[in-house]
């Protein structure tokens, strides 16, 4: 990029990057208490996804960063394996996004079924609130989205004045303001200021009403030097490979991980006029950033979707607003430690609960109610199966009852025979495999023995040796009584198993021309 395009791109760059970083920084802290993770962790990994992935990235205008989609999956991991265990799993799911965009396989990870990926996010939105109101009451989460529905009405009670201290009720009011002031500004937000993020504001309001009150709440913890924040990988841990739990943890956190930054990379892309998105280099900055945050022990990052959209909204050029809104991240851990310290947990988990409630998207689960009932059944399902286990449990049930609908709508054949004098038409609509052998044996038995027995094929999708042998034997079986078999060769060719040669035999039937 010459001088001229630099000065001509730079002030709205520069402009959006102070928007994504106030949209970014509550969401960074965030999402880093709800994984189970020092607050400066997200901030580690929102740097890292400005500086490296922002400069790398395949998409320009797309933002990187700890994202809500993996917070469930990240707080099952440092439950199960503990928090040093994050890095190696990132080293590996960060090499295996690599890899994937070295061999250009980015456009395979976006096939995904949508039902499947809308019921993931409604899943993981449903997990969030269930643990983020706990701790809008200065409680601890549980380990499962059972259990901490299970035990919300038991710490809902403790919290209330009558029954304990009452600090958990005064905390969860702070969450409250918090998601009223988010709540109230997407709707009200004067036009002039729509790029001010309610996120922003809701923490703000809620810090200055704790520290005017004087409220004794849980508040953040930042550590007054940033290397503080930095656990680095050990050799030692690597060893860790050898439970193939871990195989499988970094294999899930590279594949949700891919789908979302894809997914939201394809989104971003219908935002702008711009330059599209490259999938295959967007995958591999993807993993070079997973692979610094497992050697530097903070949170996985993805595209995230949020950031993005203010990215674009606010006017954003280049890939450089990215890059400098993650400066803006590193001068706030440094210059304004003691700021963020005074920000109350409950605040936080509020911008939590309400970016939670907006991955519930209804709209979406009735607009999949127009693709027929079984994309509805497949969220649903996905969803309560995520909340019920765990996260990848839930994807692999969302893809098994996708591939069962396939295999049914696949193997789905309607035959009705038309009878017109001795012309018999068997007419097929569909695929005819060997499944459907004794419907077509049920069809073929109504047939006159001494029909000339005609097979269109303009509505069969696919026909296998089974079906066709069916037909020849039928033909052979009924040939002495002066029945004949017609199958146009030509549609023959393009819907027979086996190809042409296969279709050119075929084609040799008597009077099957």
């Amino acid at each position: 990029m010459n001088a001229e395009a630099i000065k001509a791109t730079l002030p709205r760059d520069l402009m959006a990057s102070v928007v994504v970083f106030l949209v970014a920084l509550p969401l960074c802290m965030g999402i880093a208490i709800a994984s189970g993770m020092p607050p400066a962790k997200g901030v580690v990994t929102g740097i890292i996804g400005g500086l490296v992935v922002g400069w790398l990235s395949g998409a320009p205008l797309q933002v990187s960063g700890p994202a809500a989609g993996l917070t469930v999956l990240v707080f099952e991991l440092v439950q199960q394996y503990g928090a040093a265990m994050l890095g190696p799993i990132l080293l590996l799911a960060g090499a295996l996004q690599l890899l994937a965009g070295r061999l250009k396989l980015g456009c395979w990870f976006r096939v995904t079924a949508p039902a499947v990926v809308y019921g993931m996010l409604a899943g993981i939105g449903i997990l969030i609130v269930l643990s983020q109101l706990h701790v809008m009451m200065d409680a601890k989460p549980q380990a499962s989205g059972l259990d901490n529905l299970s035990a919300f009405p038991a710490a809902l009670w403790a919290a209330l004045p009558f029954a304990g201290d009452g600090d958990g009720l005064v905390a969860a009011s702070l969450g409250l303001l918090t998601i009223a002031c988010m709540w109230v500004w997407d709707r009200l937000k004067p036009q002039r200021l729509r790029l001010l993020p309610g996120a922003l504001l809701g923490v703000a309001a809620a810090t200055l009403l704790g520290l005017w009150m004087g409220l004794d709440v849980r508040r953040v913890e930042v550590p007054d030097n940033l290397a503080d924040a930095i656990t680095w990988l050990q050799p030692a841990d690597l060893l860790a490979f050898a439970d193939p739990g871990l195989l499988v943890a970094a294999l899930a956190v590279a594949f949700i991980a891919s789908a979302e930054t894809l997914l939201s990379a394809a989104a971003v892309d219908r935002m702008h006029q711009g330059p599209r998105a490259d999938f295959d280099r967007e995958l591999s900055a993807q993993g070079i950033g997973n692979m610094l945050c497992g050697m530097l022990g903070a949170l996985p990052m993805t595209g995230v979707i949020v950031r993005s959209s203010a990215n674009v909204q606010a006017g954003a050029r280049t890939r450089v607003s990215a890059m400098l809104h993650a400066v803006w991240l590193l001068a706030a851990v440094v210059l304004l430690a003691a700021l963020l310290e005074r920000i109350p947990v409950a605040s936080l988990a509020g911008v939590l609960v309400y970016t939670g409630l907006k991955l519930i998207d209804l709209k979406a689960l009735r607009q999949l109610g127009r693709y027929g009932r079984m994309a509805m059944l497949i969220h649903v399902a996905t969803a309560l199966t995520i909340v019920a286990t765990d996260l990848l449990t839930g994807v692999l049930v969302g893809f098994a009852l996708t591939l069962m609908q396939l295999a049914w709508q696949a193997s789905r054949l309607k035959i009705n025979v038309v009878q017109d004098g001795r012309r018999v038409e068997l007419r097929m609509q569909g695929a005819a495999t060997f499944l459907k052998v004794p419907q077509m044996s049920r069809a073929l038995a109504g047939v006159p023995q001494d029909a000339w027995l005609y097979v269109p094929m303009e509505h069969l999708r696919y026909i296998d040796h089974a079906c066709m042998e069916l037909l020849e034997e039928w033909q052979r079986s009924n040939q002495g009584n002066g029945a004949r078999l017609i199958i146009e060769p030509r549609a023959l060719v393009r819907r027979v198993e086996g190809g042409r040669r296969q279709a050119a035999y075929l084609g040799t039937l008597p009077e099957g021309n």
